[in-house]
């Protein structure tokens, strides 16, 4: 019986598909988006959906090929009008339970105006716009825990 480095080169092509196929079901054991791992020389990543640079995919059949960027979908915290969360927290719309959100897709802000408040150790912190310009997405839900860094809406 072969061990798992020998059938690596077994058939050829150089790549374990039972290696991909185990690391693709841990992925989802898991929660995970990405797992990389390096032996012998060989190194495997797996991920799912977070690929935004054109990079050499190698499918489960050994086929390579080359995912162009423009086709993978654009991280919103890279966009010049995105603002991102400054804190770990809960994220509010509006001042309130069940009170008009601050602005929705459409509102037009500018610099300084507040656009949510993030709740972070029973503080309520006002998030303000970075930008003047048109609120085009927003990217989070009225009460949705969110993490430091993470886009919370785009202005354009």
């Amino acid at each position: 019986m072969a061990s798992k480095d020998e059938t690596m080169t077994e058939s050829g092509s150089g790549i374990d598909k039972e290696l991909i196929r185990e690391l693709a079901k841990l992925l989802d054991e898991t929660n995970l988006t990405e797992i990389e791992i390096e032996r012998a020389g060989l190194r495997v990543r797996v991920g799912r959906g977070t690929a935004a640079v054109a990079a050499p995919v190698v499918n489960v059949t050994g086929a390579a090929s080359v995912v162009p960027a423009a086709a993978a979908p654009g991280d919103p915290a890279k966009h010049p009008g995105a603002v991102t969360s400054p804190m770990v927290g809960t994220a509010y719309m509006g001042p309130a339970p069940g009170a008009k959100p601050f602005v929705d897709v459409g509102s037009r802000v500018s610099a300084g105006d507040t656009l949510l408040i993030v709740e972070a150790m029973k503080t309520m912190n006002q998030i303000p716009a970075t930008r003047s310009g048109t609120v085009t997405k927003i990217l989070i839900e009225d009460g949705q825990p969110v993490e430091f860094g993470e886009p919370l809406m785009i202005i354009e």
